[in-house]
């Protein structure tokens, strides 16, 4: 039975849940020897002692064979019992999780689209205070559309020359001159 060490806990602990602790503690020493004498009785209970003094060699082998026999009914039981208990805890542990699954999501409502003006909002908000009717339509821009690709003429010529009138150091003093222009201006 492992000792409780006392530890800083224990001295902040008022004299009435150090009486609690004590008591508990008593309880718990006492289960421990009750559950040991209880198990002693049951081994007494179900396991004879062996009489092995005085036997001849055909005993002794049928008395190791029932023993054998004995102990193999007892592991398939207990092989029994092992594969009911993972199963048990398997389908503890499933439901557990289909139970923390549930408490942590709930279904939305359908939401529906109301359509409100602008007045019944500010009425809605601001109960009677609300006296000054809002088109908020009438402030909006109109936008004339333009035909953008008709600004923009789009030129087309033979890329081979731009490339060839570029080459070389005379296209790197076009782009000099060209990029020193404006700035002179």
């Amino acid at each position: 039975m492992p000792e409780v060490v006392p530890g800083p806990w224990l001295s902040r602990l008022c004299p009435v849940q150090s009486l609690m602790l004590a008591k508990a503690k008593e309880c718990w020493e006492q289960e421990n020897e009750e559950r040991e004498a209880e198990k002693a009785r049951y081994l007494a209970e179900r396991i004879p002692s062996l009489q092995t003094r005085g036997l001849s060699l055909s005993a002794l082998q049928d008395l190791c064979r029932d023993l054998h026999t004995k102990v193999a009914v007892v592991d398939e039981e207990r092989y029994d019992i092992e594969a009911k208990c993972l199963h048990n805890t398997r389908e503890i542990k499933d439901l557990k999780l289909k139970v923390m699954d549930l408490r942590g999501k709930f279904k939305r409502p359908p939401l529906r689209r109301v359509r409100v003006s602008a007045d019944a909002m500010l009425r809605a908000l601001l109960g009677s205070k609300h006296k000054v009717s809002m088109d908020l339509r009438a402030n909006l821009k109109s936008v004339k559309k333009e035909d953008t690709e008709k600004e923009r003429p789009v030129e087309v010529g033979d890329w081979r020359k731009n490339v060839e009138a570029m080459s070389g150091m005379e296209g790197r003093k076009k782009m000099f001159d060209a990029a020193k222009s404006p700035t002179s201006q």
